[in-house]
């Protein structure tokens, strides 16, 4: 065999390698932990390599914080640095540490608008060097998505958009569709009952609305500890997400 025949078969080789590294990458979860979730995402947890939408089960701001914990929840199982990418300086950053996200391991960044922010978000995905990359974001266009999950894909680098609604007319916004692997609602539940009087662990009702290559579900879950890690609840809402998909938008 020539020497130019070498060349051309080491250089196919080294191809192979990068397109089954990327594959391997692109196959990696991050489980929940939680059998009852865990089997119904592919893989078995939430794709690392992904884009993936969070937004709070209705308008108000304590399911909005729930969503913003849930998501923070998912963020601080990842390995590395987190970067949180927001438009309002209002984040509690001792809430995300109560959620598993210690201070020490986020850096922020504020945007002046949400298409700077987005740019921030593509770029941090694409990145590689960050174990998950969080952007609060209102709108989100199939086209933006697109880009956002291929800037995921290419930097192995998990992605949440955590939506959040300035005005109620925004709201059916989430409705859309997007090309986010997995789509969450998040609401409040009443909190775990206790064996004394006084407040248990806040429970939230997770809805899946959207799952690429499985189907939509809905659970009731203790919510995020100090490691990040939620548990599974006795009182299961496994029911058909039909009515709860339409809910959000009906409390615009």
């Amino acid at each position: 065999m020539s020497a130019s025949a070498h060349a051309v078969v080491a250089d196919l080789r080294d191809r192979i390698r990068q397109f089954d590294g990327r594959a391997l990458r692109d196959r990696a979860v991050l489980p929940f932990g939680v059998p009852e979730i865990d089997e119904k995402l592919p893989g078995g947890g939430l794709a690392l390599a992904s884009l993936h939408e969070v937004c709070g089960g209705g308008n108000d701001a304590v399911e909005g914080a729930a969503a913003m914990l849930f998501a923070a929840g998912i963020a601080a199982r990842t390995r590395g640095q987190v970067l949180w990418c927001l438009t309002r300086p209002d984040l509690f950053a001792p809430a995300l540490a109560q959620a598993g996200l210690a201070p020490g391991r986020v850096l922020y960044m504020e945007a002046n608008d949400e298409k700077s922010l987005l740019l921030c978000l593509e770029e941090g995905l694409r990145h590689g060097g960050l174990g998950a990359v969080v952007a609060e974001v209102a709108r989100l266009s199939m086209t933006a998505s697109r880009r956002l999950q291929l800037a995921a894909e290419a930097g192995g680098t998990l992605g949440i958009a955590l939506r959040r609604f300035r005005h109620k007319r925004e709201v059916g916004a989430f409705l859309l569709p997007t090309a986010a692997v997995t789509r969450w609602q998040v609401s409040v539940a009443p909190s775990a009952p206790l064996p004394v009087p006084g407040v248990g662990r806040a429970c939230w009702r997770l809805e899946l609305t959207r799952c690429r290559a499985g189907e939509a579900a809905e659970f009731e879950v203790e919510a995020s500890d100090a490691e990040g890690r939620i548990a599974f609840s006795s009182r299961l809402a496994d029911r058909s997400p039909a009515a709860g998909h339409g809910r959000l938008g009906a409390s615009a």
